[in-house]
């Protein structure tokens, strides 16, 4: 047997085993860092948060006037349009008045008829006074001349009523305007017939003054606790959707709205329009400020959120909690040695993003896990493998 050939082969499979060895480790090394978790860390900031509740309303004048008509006719005459100012008195529409003028010819001929019979009365009753002094007549015929006469007064009283309320009538076909402002809207033109009944038709709607303006919102019940009167709001309309605009709670209606057993209560917000640009029926995305806070500790709510697998608080987390700041402590995590760590803290507000933290031992600038960093099957396969090789 040749020795050196046997004593190179024995090196060769001595270095083969050792590199299979060391591919085996390294693949291991590998294998194990892939599956560590890997965390999304953020930084602890100091700043000022604000806490709000947020609904949609609608913005409205706050006096709106509707102008109707309390007699039936056809409009003959149109005086104003849309976006006309008007003073409180101004005539805005003409009824035809024709079958109203009519009818006050009519009473006031019952009236002259209703006079006549008074005066024939009255002479009738002198008469049978002088009579029933002579003895001449019966007592019951000068009686029935005394009946007769309160019988014709009330006949001429009658009729002037009623030409009163005929001319009041012909006064209603002239519609005017009951207060200054703004007409927002016209519901009639020439030519239609208007027929008031027991409902009054709105014929125009007339905004008392567009510079002061409000918005009816609705507020859910878990919210409206926390909203009161004078409270700062801030809201944006789809008509200028880069602009914010401040206002104040100026009521919080006890009403409640009841619809698929969600109840909801009506928050009436004041708003200063000095420019006008604001528009009745716009939509209003309302956020009430319920609270501020300025310089203190805060950390964004998915830290509050976050729980490391197996944890016990993972299954008592209600999700969402952190969201609202509900409650008055909760937990966040720090990498310790590359391993999550517990820390309590007091939480405050929220504003959706970020919650007020204090009372614990983090300061500005400390970094706490927000979650994990996740990384597709193809991208871990993929650095197994250039770690093999």
């Amino acid at each position: 047997m040749d020795l050196p050939r046997l004593l190179g082969n024995r090196y060769v499979l001595a270095g083969l085993t050792l590199l299979v060895l060391a591919g085996a480790g390294a693949a291991w090394m590998g294998t194990r860092d892939a599956v560590r978790p890997r965390f999304r860390l953020a930084a602890v900031k100091t700043g000022d948060i604000t806490q709000a509740v947020s609904a949609n309303g609608t913005l409205n004048p706050v006096v709106l006037v509707n102008v109707g008509t309390q007699v039936s006719g056809t409009v003959k005459k149109l005086h104003v349009d849309f976006n006309d100012h008007v003073k409180a008195g101004q005539v805005l529409l003409e009824l035809d008045p024709a079958l109203l003028q009519a009818q006050v010819r009519q009473d006031e001929a019952a009236v002259a008829s209703a006079q006549a019979s008074l005066d024939l009365a009255v002479a009738n009753e002198r008469r049978s006074e002088m009579l029933w002094a002579q003895d001449s007549i019966a007592r019951q015929a000068f009686d029935e001349s005394i009946q007769a006469h309160r019988s014709a007064q009330a006949q001429l009283d009658l009729a002037r009523a009623q030409l009163a309320k005929d001319r009041t009538n012909l006064d209603y076909s002239v519609i005017r305007s009951p207060v200054s402002g703004v007409v927002v809207n016209r519901s009639v033109d020439i030519g239609q017939t208007v027929a008031a009944s027991f409902q009054t038709p709105t014929l125009f709607q007339i905004a008392q003054d567009l510079r002061k303006m409000q918005i009816d919102s609705s507020f859910a019940e878990a919210d409206v606790g926390s909203i009161k009167v004078n409270q700062p709001v801030q809201f944006t309309v789809d008509a200028f959707p880069n602009r914010s605009f401040t206002a104040r709670v100026r009521q919080v209606r006890l009403n409640a709205t009841t619809q698929q057993n969600v109840v909801t209560y009506d928050v009436v917000v004041a708003v200063d329009n000095p420019d006008e640009i604001l528009m009745p029926g716009m939509t209003a995305y309302v956020n009430v400020i319920v609270a501020r806070r300025e310089g203190v500790l805060m950390v964004p709510n998915a830290a509050l959120r976050f729980r490391p697998a197996g944890s016990a608080e993972a299954s008592r987390q209600r999700p969402g909690a952190a969201d609202k700041a509900r409650a008055t402590s909760g937990t966040v995590y720090v990498l310790d040695r590359g391993r999550p760590r517990a820390i309590p803290v007091q939480v405050g507000i929220s504003d959706g993003r970020f919650t007020e933290i204090g009372d614990s031992s983090l300061k500005e600038g400390d970094e706490v896990v927000v979650g994990l960093i996740e990384e597709s099957a193809e991208q871990s396969a993929t650095t197994l493998r250039m770690r093999m090789f």
